[in-house]
């Protein structure tokens, strides 16, 4: 870190005279200094450093499945802000990136890529070679995908997210992120897996971990479980449908479903206790129409009296309402539904009338659409349709990534207690309250992004589902014993020492047997399931920050002091990790939330993959430039969606070129002499009313960056910044080159002192948004890197600035304007002299612009007379008379 900072000294510094190319420009900027930053290390991370002098970012692991998106550039472009300001403030800073490089997505981009898909029953082939390679999105059907073992699939994952990781590396290089990259993870790499494992052991060893035989979401595509983080309700077109159960008495009892074909599997008719319409039916039975099924009717508060005809079967399973009358009535299980999504092919044992069989008989094995035309004709045939089905559209489950609505299967899976209803206990009160205390212990920016945080946690209705029935991905770490009689004893579970992990029990063996043992009585299988990839990203300052792995450097890094993230993953990362850290270390994982908003398409959509509205950030860096990007990013507040705009983008480039246009003419005003930063030289009072308002800036921004609103510290610099080029640097420019001589020598030294200083510091102010513009003016007059200096601090701008008044500025910037505005208007070239001016000024101006009343001549061109008169505050600066010199058109 540099200590050679005018602003954290009121010595004098003076340096070479700044070496400056005839012709700035930003192009080539990226390569250049990114290969400078490698080369020295400007980002590294300082292993010595403490705890309390380090600030540790547990960084978002972006998913390897293809290419990143706008919307990545654009909030990981805030946590980079974040990054350089700690830097700069003197912090050491752990800023790793990891890879999310297993689950879903990445085997659907292999099975695309490559044409393959993954069959565990058949055998690895050492030299296998791919039939197709580089298809994108869907270019190789699934009927085309060839078959291939597991660990061949696994190899093809492998190779692609290797690949796709450089890619994405070498975006986020050209976007200037200052991450330390010797500090990286895949969260399918032997580290993370490990990490993985030991903490699933340990939460299994504690009781927080277990395995239940229970209904859960399943999906028909992927063929794997689902959990209810990973939920997203989408309206999906149906039918209601009238449906006569009977009473003993023969009368209907009429219900309206949209699913029909899950008749065979309804176990009850449920009403609300309060119904009136039901009270002489509830715990009495009916019969199912078709299927002759005698069924109870009972009461219970989740029925809605205002929906259909206020009394709905109940089915196992139809809907998660099903799954919690069945568990809280204690309610026989039928199902119906096998995990391929269609009816099961043998007739279930209580379907004993001979007409509900032969019914059941035509549905088998047919899917859901097909069994639901079976029944519909079943029951028109049997007069138990009350007239024709009605066309609805309900909101209906669905997994995130799938294209098809979930339905409830029972499975048996893996859980972690999450404070939601437990499968082998009462509900989770205590953990629940637990983890919505650890909620109001963390720093959320914005504060309001906290609701969503404990409405999540009340919301909970079961608890976390860890595993799936994938590939790819970390293994579940146990095996189960088998007995005598061949059938595994999932309640005899065999787990590895934590000295042995990683592990994969589908290829290692458990201690006390051997391999000949896999599958046969006596021996032991193996667990084929994988952990979601929650599970393994939950653990991401865990991984990141060496735990298990390196002691040393965890000690230094957790629990860190920041999780950048966006706002739908609250509900899944966020949570997620809190649980894990309150789950093994009793704390948060870290003390700040910054949640960035989403990007907005036109329509005012949100970007995204699945709706084929984001763009390829790659192009916007190559014909904007980083920093014009960056500058569009960070120009939305977190928590604060922001459309997509190309024309911020352009202001962004106009602001990094005026960076340097503007350094180059401040910093190279006495030639080639010396760049002499001295505050005791700043004598001027616009000088001093520049240095003034400057401070004034220093505050505000770094109590913004303070505040995790860098928002408001970029406009507030950006404000100051052009007010300084377009009043301020015009003002002083004669007096700073005093090419004749004619000035005091101290007055044109106070000029070029103030401008160093200004120049100084606002490259500072701006270093965390525009790191290649900043660095690229450093370089012309300092060695080392912006990014290593000192973040600028007012006290010293305010010695220099002695009783100095940013309003000066202004006020004297207005009576500027009012002259150029004169030659303006008479179409004349502003080096165009007046012979003489009558001035009017608001009364509360005119002892400011006294004082740079020599500046205000020379910038205005006023070569005679200039009268200033008083006027009324509040109307601006006018030119009430005047006499231009022979003038030379305007240019």
């Amino acid at each position: 870190m540099s200590d050679a900072s005018l602003t954290t000294s009121v010595d004098v510094e003076t340096l070479p005279a700044p070496s400056v190319p005839e012709k700035v420009s930003l192009d080539g900027l990226e390569d250049r200094w990114n290969g400078t930053w490698t080369q020295a290390g400007t980002y590294a991370f300082d292993r010595t450093a403490t705890r309390e002098q380090v600030y540790s970012i547990d960084t978002p692991p972006p998913t390897v499945s293809g290419s990143l998106h706008v919307g990545h550039v654009f909030s990981y472009t805030h946590t980079d802000v974040v990054a350089r300001y700690r830097r700069m403030r003197g912090k050491a800073v752990f800023y790793p990136m990891g890879w999310d490089d297993n689950g879903l997505p990445t085997e659907r981009r292999v099975q695309n890529y490559y044409g393959v898909r993954c069959d565990p029953s058949l055998p690895y082939e050492p030299d296998f070679t791919p039939p197709h390679d580089g298809g994108e999105g869907k270019s190789v059907k699934a009927a085309d995908q060839v078959p291939v073992s597991r660990k061949n699939f696994i190899e093809l994952c492998e190779r692609l997210t290797a690949e796709d990781e450089q890619q994405f590396e070498a975006l986020w290089r050209h976007l200037g992120l200052s991450v330390d990259w010797s500090h990286h993870y895949q969260t399918i790499g032997k580290d993370a897996q490990q990490v993985a494992q030991a903490a699933f052991l340990r939460n299994l060893a504690r009781g927080e971990a277990y395995q239940a035989a229970a209904p859960g979401l399943w999906d028909v595509t992927f063929q794997t479980a689902v959990a209810q983080a990973e939920l997203e309700a989408r309206d999906y077109p149906g039918h209601y449908h009238k449906v006569a159960f009977h009473k003993p008495d023969g009368s209907p009892v009429h219900i309206e479903t949209t699913r029909p074909e899950l008749l065979p599997a309804c176990v009850a008719l449920i009403a609300h206790p309060d119904d009136e319409r039901y009270q002489d039916l509830f715990g009495t039975t009916v019969t199912s129409p078709v299927f002759g099924v005698s069924l109870p009717v009972l009461a219970h508060p989740a029925a809605e009296m205002d929906k259909g005809a206020g009394i709905a079967m109940c089915c196992t399973f139809g809907d998660l309402t099903d799954v919690q009358w069945w568990r809280e009535l204690d309610l026989p299980t039928r199902p119906v539904l096998g995990r391929n999504g269609r009816i099961l092919t043998e007739t279930p044992e209580w379907l004993v009338d001979d007409g509900g069989r032969a019914a059941y008989g035509q549905m088998a094995g047919k899917t859901t659409f097909s069994a639901r035309q079976v029944v519909v004709d079943a029951l028109r045939e049997s007069g138990d349709l009350a007239g024709e089905p009605v066309p609805t559209q309900r909101k209906t489950n669905f997994f995130e990534k799938g294209d098809k609505p979930l339905e409830i299967v029972t499975s048996r899976q893996w859980y972690i207690r999450n404070g939601g209803r437990s499968y082998t206990e009462a509900d989770g009160a205590e953990l629940r309250e637990n983890l919505i205390a650890r909620g109001k212990e963390l720093d959320f920016h914005p504060d309001f992004m906290r609701v969503r945080y404990e409405n999540w946690v009340n919301g909970l209705n079961s608890d976390w589902l860890v595993s799936r029935q994938r590939f790819f991905g970390v293994p579940i770490p146990v095996w189960y014993a088998v007995g005598p009689d061949g059938e595994v004893d999932h309640d005899q579970v065999l787990t590895p020492d934590e000295a042995a992990l990683p592990v994969d029990p589908s290829i290692d063996v458990p201690a006390g047997y051997t391999e000949d043992q896999r599958g046969v009585p006596g021996g032991f299988v193996g667990e084929v399931d994988i952990m979601d990839t929650w599970a393994t990203s939950s653990l991401s300052p865990q991984i990141a920050g060496g735990w298990l792995r390196d002691e040393d450097l965890f000690a230094r890094v957790y629990p860190m002091d920041l999780r950048p993230q966006g706002q739908d993953i609250i509900r899944t990362w966020l949570f997620s990790t809190v649980v894990r850290a309150h789950l093994e270390f009793g704390g948060l994982p870290w003390q700040h939330a910054a949640i960035s908003g989403w990007i907005l398409d036109p329509d005012r959509k949100k970007m995204s993959k699945s709706k084929g509205n984001v763009v390829t950030p790659m192009g916007l860096l190559e014909e904007h430039g980083s920093d014009a990007v960056r500058y569009w990013a960070a120009s939305a507040r977190l928590g604060t969606d922001a459309a997509f705009e190309v024309g911020q983008m352009k202001i962004g480039r106009r602001l990094a070129i005026k960076i340097l246009n503007a350094s180059k003419f401040a910093l190279t005003m006495g030639g080639d002499a010396e760049l002499v930063l001295d505050p005791a030289a700043v004598t001027a009072p616009i000088d001093r009313a520049m240095l003034a308002g400057l401070a004034d800036v220093v505050d505000a921004a770094t109590a913004a960056f303070e505040a995790y609103d860098h928002t408001r510290a970029l406009e507030t610099t950006e404000t100051f910044f052009w007010t300084f080029c377009d009043d301020y640097l015009e003002l002083v420019k004669d007096r700073a080159y005093n090419r004749d001589g004619a000035l005091a020598t101290a007055d044109a030294d106070s000029a070029r002192a103030a401008l160093a200083i200004a120049v100084d510091t606002l490259l500072r102010l701006f270093a965390p948004v525009l790191p290649f513009a900043t660095e690229e003016v450093w370089s012309w007059y300092r060695t080392g890197s912006v990014h290593q200096a000192a973040w600028p601090t007012a006290a010293p701008l305010r010695a220099a600035a002695a009783d100095g008044d940013p309003a000066l500025i202004g006020a004297t910037g207005d009576a500027l304007a009012a002259l150029r505005k004169v030659k303006s208007e008479a179409k004349v070239s502003q080096r165009t002299t007046f012979a003489r001016v009558r001035l009017q000024l608001p009364a509360g101006s005119i002892a400011a612009v006294q004082q740079a009343l020599g500046d205000l001549r020379a910038a205005g061109r006023v070569r005679g007379d200039l009268e200033i008169l008083g006027g009324q505050d509040g109307e601006g600066a006018v030119v009430t008379d005047h006499e231009l010199d022979e003038a030379e058109p305007r240019r």
